[in-house]
């Protein structure tokens, strides 16, 4: 069972009883491990808060961070705006990708931001960016369908 069809089958019998709750799914045969925190979860998409990925066992070698961060932003089409590399610090060992273009909805701008890390893992996340009124930037949840969740932490794995 491919990653991807792992998380379909999960989410479509999961159903949060909170708020915010946690799906885990483990994928021994391809080695991964993907965690989705969602507000809620319906039939066909879901209000996710965080999508991570990392590995079960991990690398020999940690991987070029660059590489994989272009790699991860050619990848990842399933999100309203593409994502294009913005750093990668080798000193923390992060790469962070974020949205090429903010989508704005009056004075907010929204965009999401994925941090990659030499182990494999990811983490994606949407923010609404500061304005005038709040100067900090806000963690928001953001919806995609249960297949487009799928092939995000398909594309996260590169």
């Amino acid at each position: 069972m491919t990653l991807a069809e792992a998380i379909l089958e999960n989410l479509a019998k999961w159903r949060p009883h909170t708020s915010r709750e946690t799906l885990e799914v483990a994928s021994p045969e391809t080695g991964w491990n993907v965690t989705v925190e969602a507000d809620t979860v319906e039939g066909l998409g879901a209000s996710i808060w965080e999508l991570a990925v990392r590995r079960l066992m991990p690398p020999d070698q940690p991987e070029d961070l660059a590489a994989r961060a272009h790699r991860v932003a050619d990848r990842v089409t399933g999100l309203l705006e593409p994502l294009s590399l913005v750093e990668v610090d080798t000193q923390q060992g992060v790469a962070q990708l974020r949205s090429e273009t903010p989508a704005r909805r009056g004075e907010d701008r929204f965009y999401y931001e994925a941090l990659l890390h030499p182990d494999g893992a990811a983490q994606v996340r949407r923010f609404r960016g500061p304005n005038a009124g709040d100067p900090r930037r806000q963690q928001v949840p953001f919806t995609l369908t249960h297949e487009a969740l799928a092939k995000l932490a398909d594309d996260l794995i590169v």
